[in-house]
């Protein structure tokens, strides 16, 4: 268990930092004329998003930038959070990630070691009112104690939520995009160490729905939640002989009704998969199936399963946060040569070893 947990959570890491660069480039062409022969390695963040329509979202809420008249609300974007920031936000075709260096992680990312770092400082417990605080201590810092440009739709209506007075505990907003994989990026390494410590699965469930609808208030995730918990159960305390495929087929089953057998084996590519039959966007409907189609096709590579999904555009980095972390957990090992170069490795390191009390 110790490697697998140790891998999954080092592959997070990874599969974020190697798809930042093409984060949301919608066409994947696009991505082969930024980076010749597409991502092969970790990147800075080009100067130029082709597919980029950060000026449209808005910079005071959850979703696009129409104002309703009278609305006096501040701006969430450069005064409560990316303090210094917010100017980014109204030009065309800026990176969501601008500035960000090859193996720099993105906020979410940075989001989930908030929490690890939470369960750290109190004593090995997870406790959701000293995430938030947390939470908003790290999203409200000036300067930022991030690299990173963009916040999503669920950042924004949250302190939207927060400024307007709510209590931190009720700040979680209902936007479009509230049923997305980022959601699910926290989820694991919370499930890991709650498993090593010992939780019933079921109490888990439990634990990661509530720490879910604390940003991502949404039934239609947080069922896909609980079937992501069950099969990182499962994939963690599995015996050694036994195919790891079997989980990944029962979870696509289970929880969106898919013959994951029938897709992978139908499929001529994977963009037939993952950008034709299913949506390369963060919805949860078609993110966490393309998730599953790539581990199951990958589960035995984890560096080639990282690429394929980092090349095929789209929300690639949560995907791929979701994906290292699952292929993590299957084979045990992480791309070593990768995860070495991730710019905060060290201290990421430190972190994991201090979540699950044993070193690398």
């Amino acid at each position: 268990m110790n490697n697998r947990a140790k891998a999954s959570l080092a592959s997070l890491f990874v599969g974020d930092a190697l798809a930042m660069p093409v984060h949301w480039f919608y066409n994947p062409e696009d991505i082969e004329r930024a980076f010749s022969g597409g991502i092969q390695r970790l990147e800075a963040a080009p100067e130029v998003h082709p597919s980029s329509i950060m000026c449209l979202h808005s910079t005071r809420r959850g979703g696009r930038a129409a104002r309703k008249k009278g609305d006096d609300s501040r701006e969430i974007i450069g005064e409560v959070i990316l303090k210094g920031r917010g100017h980014l936000w109204g030009q065309a075709n800026r990176h969501y990630h601008h500035g960000m260096q090859a193996g720099d992680n993105t906020l979410n990312a940075h989001c989930a070691r908030v929490l690890i770092r939470s369960i750290i400082t109190n004593a090995g417990a997870y406790d959701p009112e000293r995430y938030l605080e947390a939470y908003i201590k790290f999203m409200t810092a000036d300067p930022p104690r991030h690299p990173d440009t963009y916040a999503e739709s669920y950042h924004r209506g949250f302190f939207a939520n927060l400024d307007a007075g709510k209590p931190p505990t009720q700040c979680g907003a209902h936007t479009h995009g509230s049923p997305s994989i980022g959601g699910l990026i926290s989820i694991g390494p919370l499930a890991i160490h709650q498993l090593l410590k010992g939780e019933t699965m079921e109490r888990v469930q439990t634990t990661c729905r509530k720490h879910l609808f604390l940003t991502h208030p949404d039934e239609a995730l947080g069922r896909i939640c609980d079937g992501y918990v069950k099969l990182i159960t499962d994939l963690l305390s599995r015996e050694s002989k036994q195919d790891p495929r079997e989980h990944l087929v029962t979870a696509a089953r289970t929880t969106l009704d898919i013959d994951l057998k029938q897709l992978v084996a139908g499929a001529r590519s994977d963009r037939e998969v993952v950008g034709r039959k299913y949506s390369t966007a963060c919805y949860i409907s078609d993110s966490w199936p393309s998730v599953l189609y790539l581990a199951y096709k990958y589960v035995e590579d984890l560096q080639a399963a990282l690429i394929a999904n980092t090349n095929l555009g789209g929300d690639n980095v949560h995907r791929g946060a979701v994906l290292g972390g699952i292929i993590g957990l299957a084979q045990g090992h992480t791309v070593d040569h990768w995860f070495k170069k991730l710019t905060d490795y060290r201290r990421i390191k430190e972190e994991i070893t201090a979540l699950l009390h044993f070193d690398f």
